[in-house]
């Protein structure tokens, strides 16, 4: 793990001072206690980091960043985390589409989106994986047909999380067919609120629910191709080490076992020693490829890595929870007799997802066991 900076340390303190105000504090709770069917998207707090240029630190200036680096990215994000606050939809348009368009969009296309996601007024998703397919872009379907300059897309994804709060989203699609599966697919900055867009719900038992997303014909131009027509692919590839420190699950991991720590029976202390052993081999895997990335050198082994070691310590944190302190853990922060803010059902609740979003378990070990330890494919 990279030694911070005292700048660095004292951006997190200014951090953690801003989210521990009252107000923060109590928005971060009512977001907790929306009815039913309903979650939150922006939140006053996204828009005052926003304000601050701490809600896309490491973006320059110009486009509402601070200039910072992926070390004080990363503080951000455990930070908003360990508060409790509803990060999806920052690491979505941030983290992931915001990345793509800093790293590889043009200047018009850096213009044009990422001053209003780094100031938290507008929000972005991704749209990747397809019913059947899930997130094996190879085979993917969506199709970009030719129209004029540009193009008309068709087809359906799945598993979209905050498409609904969108504006905008980073789909792939296929430009072409050849022998190599992986060539032929473009990504498109594709404007959501649009016709030609159907937003429908996949309900789940996470806090926050998926979508289903139809493409009907919606028209796309140059201007809203990232990177080379046929070479999303690529994109993708240096992408995907930027969403893959498993930095976010292991903040969750940290945070379900603060609580639980404070909760749990007497007689849990040998369960608790090895759940905070594991917390801790977690972060320290996922402050591995932020150094990686702060040095310019990401890794997709030790991506690999801590995406799977990450999100499967946050799932058994949360298991744990349930296990030593009962069916009191299943009351959700809505329940007036819930502990903890109702924190360790949304863990448990959300657990599944994290071990398959980003790239599943399985995925990863089958990449890891292949790329790094050279066994048969």
């Amino acid at each position: 793990m990279p030694v911070p900076r005292p700048e660095q340390e004292r951006f997190r303190a200014e951090v953690c001072k801003l989210l521990r105000e009252d107000q923060v504090r109590e928005e971060v709770a009512q977001s907790r206690r929306v009815p039913y069917g309903q979650e939150a998207g922006l939140l006053d707090v996204h828009r005052r980091l926003g304000k601050l240029g701490w809600l896309a630190v490491n973006w320059p200036e110009r486009y509402g960043g601070s200039g910072g680096t992926f070390v004080e990215k990363a503080i951000l994000t455990e930070e908003m985390i360990r508060h409790g606050v509803p990060e999806n939809v920052h690491s979505l348009g941030i983290d992931i589409v915001g990345s793509a368009i800093n790293f590889f969009g043009t200047d018009e296309q850096k213009e044009r989106f990422l001053p209003g996601l780094a100031r938290g007024e507008t929000t972005a998703n991704v749209l990747f994986s397809e019913p059947g397919v899930g997130s094996d872009l190879a085979s993917l379907t969506t199709r970009a047909e030719p129209d004029g300059e540009g193009w008309r897309l068709h087809g359906k994804k799945i598993y979209n999380m905050k498409a609904q709060h969108s504006d905008f989203a980073l789909c792939a699609a296929r430009t072409s067919t050849g022998p190599v599966n992986y060539f032929g697919i473009t990504l498109f900055l594709v404007p959501l609120q649009s016709m030609g867009v159907v937003i429908e719900p996949l309900w789940n038992m996470s806090e926050e629910r998926f979508d289903c997303v139809t493409l009907d014909g919606i028209r796309v131009g140059p201007e809203d191709v990232l990177g080379d027509v046929d070479d999303g692919w690529q994109v993708l590839n240096k992408v995907l080490p930027l969403e893959r420190t498993g930095l976010d699950h292991s903040a969750k991991a940290e945070r379900t076992l603060a609580a639980l720590q404070e909760h749990a029976p007497a007689g849990s202390e040998e369960r608790l020693v090895e759940l905070e052993t594991r917390v801790r081999a977690a972060r320290l895997l996922a402050w591995r490829c932020v150094n990686n990335l702060q040095e310019g050198n990401p890794d997709e082994v030790d991506s690999a890595t801590a995406k799977w070691y990450t999100s499967e310590t946050a799932k058994e944190v949360s298991i744990a929870a349930v296990e030593l302190i009962g069916s009191q853990a299943l009351l959700d922060a809505r329940d007036p007799d819930a502990i903890a803010d109702g924190i360790f059902d949304a863990a448990l609740r959300e657990a599944p997802g994290l071990t398959l979003a980003q790239g599943s378990s399985e995925i990863m070990l089958f990449f890891v066991a292949t790329s790094k330890l050279g066994l048969p494919s």
